[in-house]
C-alpha cells in the first residue's frame, strides 16, 4: 500500500506566504548588515532549538514532543509573517494587553491569505498553541531559541550602533530574557562561550551566504533561509502523506540540515558539479570530511549520527532497520511508516529543495528582476517535474500553479 495525497498539497498561496518572510527586514531602524531578515532569523532559531532540545534530553532527561517543537516554530513563523516587523517592545505589550484579540486577527488573516489551512488539523493545532497553556516545556525551549537568535544578531548590531539611543536598554532587555532561561541546559552551555557557542556562530554564517550569487534577485535569500523553506515545505508534504510522528520530525530536520556542509564549502552550483564526471562525488567526499573535522567536534558525540544522517546522503530515502540505516529505492513502503523505522523521505526533500529553487527564480522574475541563470532554471525545473510524483505528492501539479 502506497500513501496517496491530494493534488495540491502545497498551494501557490501557501508557498508565496512562506516566502514573504524573506522580505521582512529585522533591525531596520539600526545599522545592520545584509542577512537580517525574518526568514533567516527563524531558520537560525530552529537550528538553535535543535541544540537546546537535545541538551534538555541529554542533561535533564526531558521527555519532549518534537512535533510540538517543530510545529511551534512554524506557527510562530506564520504569526510573525502576518504581524510583519512590529518592534519587540510594542509586540510584547500588545500581546500582554490584547493577546487573544490580536491572535484572532492573525487567524483571520491567515485564513484570508492561505484559505486551505482552515480545514486542516494543522490550523486547529496552531490556534491551540497560542490560546492554551499546554506543552510549557516545549514553548520555553522555543522562547529561549528565539532570544538566542535575537542575541546573536544583536551582538553584531551592537558594534555597528555605538551611541544610538536605546541601544543599552535593548542589550539589558535581551540579557534579562536569557537569564530567565538559564535553567535550560543548552542555554547554560551557550552562555559559557565554548564549543556549543562556536557551533551556533558557525551555522549563523549561513545567513550571509547568498543563493544565486551570480544573479540579481528579489527577494534575496540566503542558504539559511533556503533550508527553512525546504524544511517547512517537506513538513507539509509529510503531513499530507499521513506520516508517523518520527517521520514528520525527520523530514523537517532533514530539510533544515541538508545544506549544513555549505557553511564550510559554500554553495557550489549544480552546473559546476555536473561539469566533470565524478566531481559531484568528490565534492560530497570533501563535505563529509570537513563535517567530521570541523562541525562534529563542536557537538556531543551522541548527536553525531543525527548530523551525519541529515547531511551525508540527504536526498536518499532511508529507514532504520535493525539499528542500521538502509537506503530504499523508490518510495518508502507504507509498512515502514511507524516511529521505530525512523524513515526519512530524501527524495521528497530533493523535490522540495528544487521547488524552493524554482520559487527563488520565479518570484524574482515576477518582480521584474531576471537573468539568464534564473530564466534557465525556472524553465528546466518546470520541465523536469512535469508529471512527476514523489511519495504520492504530485509535484507536476504544484508547478502548474505558477504560470
Amino acid at each position: 500500500m502506497e500513501i496517496e495525497t491530494q493534488n495540491l498539497v502545497l498551494s501557490k498561496a501557501l508557498i508565496e506566504f512562506i516566502f514573504e518572510a524573506a522580505h521582512i527586514q529585522r533591525w531596520n531602524d539600526h545599522i545592520r548588515p545584509q542577512g537580517f531578515t525574518e526568514l533567516d532569523k527563524q531558520a537560525h532559531k530552529m537550528m538553535i532549538l535543535y541544540v537546546l532540545a537535545r541538551y534538555e534530553e541529554k542533561e535533564h532527561d526531558a521527555k519532549l514532543d518534537w512535533q510540538v517543537l517543530i510545529e511551534g516554530g512554524i506557527f510562530e513563523l506564520f504569526h510573525r509573517i502576518v504581524l510583519t516587523d512590529i518592534k519587540p517592545p510594542v509586540f510584547h505589550e500588545l500581546m500582554r494587553c490584547s493577546g487573544p484579540a490580536l491572535n484572532k486577527w492573525v487567524y483571520d488573516e491567515l485564513l484570508r491569505r492561505v484559505p486551505e489551512l482552515g480545514g486542516a488539523e494543522f490550523f486547529q493545532r496552531l490556534q491551540t498553541y497560542f490560546d492554551k497553556k499546554t506543552n510549557l516545556k516545549e514553548k520555553k525551549i522555543l522562547r529561549a531559541a528565539h532570544y538566542l537568535a535575537t542575541e546573536w544578531e544583536f551582538r553584531i548590531v551592537y558594534h555597528l550602533n555605538q551611541g544610538i539611543y536605546g541601544l543599552e536598554e535593548t542589550k539589558r532587555a535581551i540579557a534579562n530574557e536569557l537569564e530567565d532561561h538559564y535553567d535550560l541546559a543548552g542555554v547554560k552551555k551557550i552562555a559559557l562561550g565554548g564549543k556549543t557557542r562556536s557551533f551556533i556562530d558557525l551555522v549563523g554564517q549561513l545567513r550571509f551566504q547568498k543563493r544565486w550569487s551570480q544573479s540579481p534577485r528579489v527577494p534575496e535569500t540566503s542558504v539559511m533561509g533556503h533550508v527553512l523553506i525546504v524544511a517547512t515545505l517537506s513538513y507539509f508534504c509529510a503531513l499530507s502523506m499521513g506520516a508517523c510522528k518520527q517521520r514528520l520530525v525527520n523530514d523537517f530536520l532533514g530539510g533544515l540540515w541538508h545544506d549544513l556542509p555549505e557553511v564550510l564549502t559554500r554553495d557550489i552550483i549544480s552546473p559546476i558539479k555536473r561539469s566533470i564526471k565524478g566531481l559531484d562525488e568528490l565534492i560530497k567526499e570533501i563535505e563529509k570530511r570537513q563535517v567530521a573535522e570541523k562541525i562534529l567536534p563542536l557537538l556531543p558525540s551522541e548527536w553525531h549520527q543525527d548530523i551525519i544522517n541529515f547531511t551525508s546522503n540527504e536526498f536518499a530515502n532511508r529507514i532504520l532497520l535493525n539499528g542500521q540505516l538502509k537506503t530504499i529505492k523508490g518510495d518508502i513502503p507504507y509498512k515502514y511508516n511507524t516511529d521505530k523505522y525512523s524513515a526519512v523521505d530524501g527524495a521528497l526533500l530533493k523535490g522540495c529543495d528544487h521547488l524552493a529553487a524554482f520559487m527563488e527564480a520565479w518570484l524574482s522574475i515576477e518582480h521584474g528582476i531576471t537573468s539568464k541563470h534564473l530564466a534557465s532554471a525556472a524553465i528546466q525545473l518546470r520541465k523536469e517535474y512535469t508529471g512527476c510524483k514523489i511519495a504520492g505528492i504530485l509535484f507536476g501539479e504544484i508547478y502548474k500553479q505558477f504560470k
